[in-house]
């Protein structure tokens, strides 16, 4: 990735007391351990192997995964041994984060062999919130766009899709307390290339779309929905959607949540159901394509990718990023200036790319100098973090 300036951006760590990324590797993983432990009625070898973790994650030093692990080499090639031994505070967050969740199967058995293989330790969170009221009310909302014009519905169901990256099981667990929302003085959404992104769907119909999706459940529903609408309304003639091959960072989608969200769909009433019955249709017959690449669940930017998802998303009309994660994984986990030109930190990108995206760590480019300055007279620097502004940002 290109420096922008004469000194690159310093690399996030989590050694920093009162950091945020300190705060998500001292206070968020243990909490997480203890939820997923409550989760399950886990064994006593998986009692001990997380309590073992938590153990490590705090006090202790990274340690090398099993000889046998399956995607030992994957990791070899994505840093492992260079961080073996040092404290989980002392790389580079991204990597530390990613990390703790591939150890994190490995305590609950999810790779095997065993009866808990394949188990996901985040079901319960995902699929009580998948069926909770507030998804109901959402989906029913649904039926409200069914007299706008086309162009109208789409651009909602874009803000829906924008908006339900809230919907975020690790982020809620460190974000009690956060307030009600931005205040008046300060825009919730500080970038917005909305009508950049639709500018890049061809008008033929006949284009590809990529979406990198994110959280599972309450997120993975509006963007299904708006792929659905893309669909069923000629502005693309196919979509690629992107998931983690295993789970990851608690709530992200897997191919069992798409099928869990599909199923939700379709049992619903009116508008969803029509929605969940064109997603179904267009997977059978080639229109949606779900993709699990390795590399999705690299601890390393996408400025890194391999060569097969390179040429993937370079063929594509433009590549949808969402969620604070991929945010980090496109421009480089690093602390940027806010106003460091977006299109800059991703000229590397092989097409159009764009992100979508609440904001919950420090990780933050794109901004002009009038938007930075409101937001941190208003807010400090908490606006980084809490999640109640988002963004749209689109490079050609």
């Amino acid at each position: 990735m290109p420096d922008t300036a004469s000194e690159p951006a310093p690399v996030l760590l989590g050694n920093e007391p009162g950091s945020f990324p300190r705060g998500v590797l001292a206070e968020r993983h243990p909490a997480i351990i203890r939820q997923v432990r409550e989760s399950f009625p886990y064994e006593p070898a998986q009692h001990r192997a997380l309590d073992a973790l938590l153990t490590n994650c705090t006090e202790g030093e990274i340690e090398p995964l099993p000889g046998d692990a399956r995607d030992r080499d994957h990791w070899t090639a994505w840093g492992m041994d260079e961080y073996v031994g040092r404290s989980w505070f002392d790389v580079p967050w991204l990597w530390a984060e990613s990390h703790f969740y591939r150890r994190l199967l490995d305590a609950v058995a999810w790779f095997g062999p065993g009866a808990w293989q394949g188990i996901d330790p985040f079901r319960p969170a995902k699929t009580a919130e998948l069926d909770s009221p507030e998804t109901d009310e959402e989906l029913a909302a649904l039926d409200g766009l069914a007299g706008l014009p086309a162009d109208e519905r789409g651009r909602a169901l874009l803000h829906g899709s924008l908006w339900g990256n809230r919907a975020d099981l690790g982020f809620s667990l460190s974000a009690t307390g956060t307030g009600a929302g931005p205040r008046d003085d300060v825009p919730a959404l500080v970038a917005d290339d909305g009508e950049r992104l639709w500018s890049l769907l061809p008008p033929s119909g006949t284009g590809t779309l990529c979406l990198v999706a994110d959280n599972a459940g309450r997120e993975l529903v509006p963007d299904l929905l708006l792929v659905a609408h893309l669909l069923a309304h000629g502005r693309i003639g196919r979509a690629v959607l992107h998931v983690k091959p295993y789970p990851y960072y608690v709530s992200d989608a897997t191919t069992a949540d798409v099928v869990d969200a599909l199923r939700r769909l379709t049992r619903a009433e009116g508008a969803a159901a029509d929605h969940g019955r064109l997603l179904w249709s267009a997977l059978a017959d080639g229109r949606l394509t779900v993709r699990a690449h390795p590399f999705s669940c690299a601890p390393l930017p996408y400025a890194d990718m391999p060569d097969d998802l390179r040429a993937e998303f370079a063929a594509a009309s433009v590549t949808v990023l969402k969620g604070d994660l991929n945010y980090r994984r496109l421009v480089g986990d690093r602390l940027w200036p806010p106003t460091t030109p977006f299109a800059d930190v991703t000229a590397y990108f092989p097409g159009p790319v764009a992100a979508l995206r609440t904001l919950k760590s420090d990780v933050i480019t794109g901004l002009d100098a009038g938007t930075e300055g409101a937001l941190v007279e208003a807010e400090g620097q908490r606006w980084r973090t809490s999640g109640t502004h988002a963004l749209i940002q689109v490079r050609r």
